[in-house]
């Protein structure tokens, strides 16, 4: 078994300590009222469009979300949360350096010994949910689960649809497809962001992701025979009626969008390995990205 396999199987585990940890890590998190970013590279970034919708949609005040490198550095908050496995990502830490004095800034990390514990001015160790894989799964979601804790959006059925999406079969067909898209809505188009970056890490998918209602919008023009459309959320109306039409295989995301988004990280998988891929291995890819000077 590879090591993304072992991570992302151990989820819900990782799902049930974070959520158990948020009120411990309350003063490190945003208060209600708060006007706040949320920033991150690659994974962390999709993981920072999510949270931003549900902080902003749960009442809790206005939220942003950039990847790190496009944060505006003339627009004021009162916190920027910096989401960040390795603690090494040059953006991040540059980041946070130019905001240090006048922002406060909160980092969740994987690990304890790194540059980001200096760099923010408070922090939140997730070391349970570190990983050995390049390809991140368990740290992002449970980081993700900390902060919907956090805003109380978090329940008991969200790791029982975890532990079912681990243990379900994939969709008959859905393997053999050669182009994927992913959709969401409100929260959940992050998600779909997630799920596309994870097919194209880990088995070099064609794979792409919109805002559901985007769809009809021009890319569903590619759709058909041999290609799949997943819904995580809820699906517009008609929307998959339409898909079917076309000959394209339609997956209904029935459980909580970030239990499906565990589904999305066990097709990447499977994909992989039906393409004799090593998904422990991508292409290109490192653990962090960690720039010198010259490169930026």
């Amino acid at each position: 078994m590879t090591h993304v396999e072992n991570e992302l199987s151990s989820q819900p585990e990782c799902w049930i300590r974070a959520a158990e940890q948020a009120a411990a890590h309350g003063a490190a998190l945003p208060a209600a009222g708060e006007r706040v970013a949320i920033v991150g590279c690659g994974t962390s970034f999709f993981m920072a469009q999510a949270v931003a919708v549900l902080r902003e949609q749960s009442g809790q005040g206005e939220t942003d979300a950039f990847a790190a490198s496009e944060f505006p550095e003339g627009r004021s908050y009162d916190r920027v949360v910096a989401l960040t496995r390795s603690g090494t990502t040059t953006e991040v830490l540059e980041l946070l350096g130019r905001l240090r004095g006048r922002t406060r800034t909160t980092a969740i990390t994987a690990d304890p010994h790194t540059p980001v514990m200096q760099a923010a001015d408070d922090l939140i160790v997730l070391d349970f949910a570190d990983e050995r894989s390049v390809v991140q799964t368990r740290f992002a979601t449970t980081a993700l689960t900390l902060l919907r804790a956090h805003l109380g959006l978090h329940t008991d059925a969200v790791v029982a649809d975890a532990r079912t999406a681990l243990a379900a079969p994939l969709p008959e067909g859905l393997v053999d497809c050669t182009q994927f898209t992913f959709l969401g809505r409100g929260w959940t188009v992050g998600l779909a962001n997630e799920a596309g970056l994870k097919m194209r890490e880990a088995s070099l998918a064609w794979t792409e992701a919109y805002p559901a209602m985007e769809y009809r919008h021009g890319p569903i023009s590619i759709t058909t025979q041999g290609t799949a459309t997943w819904m995580l959320g809820e699906a517009p109306d008609g929307l998959a009626e339409q898909v079917r039409a076309t000959g394209g295989l339609w997956v209904d995301g029935g459980l909580d969008p970030l239990a499906e988004l565990v589904r999305a990280q066990r097709l990447a998988v499977a994909v992989a390995a039906a393409r004799g891929l090593d998904p422990d291995q991508p292409r290109h890819l490192t653990r962090s990205v960690i720039l010198d000077a010259a490169a930026h």
